[in-house]
């Protein structure tokens, strides 16, 4: 049981850097966005990628989309497994107003913390670790590109490095960029992380 996976971010969107967007529905890619999801099928064309499945948001579907077009690949399979940490009280709101003990905690503490009204990092880690050890074992030797968001990247790679959910950012996940993860019944290793591979 072995299969690669291809963790890739959403591209830019239109809250980017700005507010929370969370599970927000019709948070669209913005210009910069669809250049960069564009640029980023260009740059996996050529590689081997088995099939893609996406977060069902707008901001993932239309990055995966992108990717699919440009490498001749089947639509994105939405899955809910990859949707974005539930951000509870805090969706949609802006950054700037985000301060105050219990985001302090959630930024500090991600092993234990909760968002109010929302996940943990823990279920956020279970829910995408858990569907990347189904598909190895139903996939034995597949390539999947899995289009989600930069937590549960985040969350992903922690798992296969062992790194504490406490320690997670401590690293980058940018828009577009590509993490690989070779996991099987084995364990797992991190291949690569925040590529930027676009073209």
């Amino acid at each position: 049981m072995t299969a690669t996976f291809l963790l890739i971010r959403h591209a830019a969107h239109v809250h980017l850097d700005r507010r929370l967007s969370g599970r927000m529905h019709g948070v669209a890619l913005s210009g910069e966005g669809h250049a960069q999801a564009a640029a980023l099928g260009r740059g996996l064309r050529g590689e081997r990628i088995d099939r893609i499945a996406c977060s069902p948001l707008e901001r993932t579907r239309d990055t995966a989309a992108a990717i699919a077009e440009a490498c001749g690949l089947a639509a994105p399979i939405p899955v809910e497994a990859l949707i974005e940490i539930d951000m509870g009280d805090w969706t949609g709101a802006a950054f700037g107003t985000l301060a105050g003990p219990a985001w302090d905690d959630w930024n500090g503490s991600r092993g234990t913390a909760r968002i109010p009204d929302g996940e943990t990092m823990a279920e956020a880690q279970a829910r995408i670790v858990g569907y990347m050890h189904a598909v190895a074992a139903a996939e034995d030797g597949a390539v999947i590109a899995l289009v989600t968001h930069s937590d549960m990247i985040r969350a992903a790679v922690a798992d296969a490095i062992g790194l504490p959910l406490d320690n997670l950012l401590r690293f980058d996940v940018a828009p577009a960029s590509v993490s690989r993860v070779v996991l099987g019944d084995w364990g797992a290793r991190l291949l690569s992380l925040n590529e930027r591979v676009a073209a």
